[in-house]
């Protein structure tokens, strides 16, 4: 059984969503990661948009760690800064949309 099956077979439940009834705003981060690992980046952006920036903000997180970039610290500001407006504004358009 491969990594990617074992993955979709063990989703785990959101309780926003089971006890309230509306996607919270990780709902879609699951099935996202496992579309990019198939390699379905536009099925991968269509349920979790903000996947990719998370993805490049925790990428260069370490780097800057070990290598001290100049200015990496800005930028990790600026990513998280945009992250967070990325992540309210697809919660804003899931339950408008919904």
């Amino acid at each position: 059984m491969s990594l990617i099956n074992w993955l979709e077979n063990n989703l785990l439940a959101c309780p926003y969503k089971k006890y309230f009834d509306i996607d919270c705003m990780g709902c879609g981060m699951q099935r996202a990661f496992i579309a990019l690992l198939k390699g379905d980046i536009v099925e991968s952006f269509l349920f979790y948009p903000p996947l990719f920036s998370m993805i490049i903000m925790l990428l260069l997180l370490p780097l800057h760690l070990i290598f001290k970039f100049k200015h990496g610290a800005a930028w990790l500001k600026y990513l998280f800064i945009f992250n967070i407006a990325v992540v309210i504004i697809n919660f804003i358009v899931k339950i408008t949309l919904l």
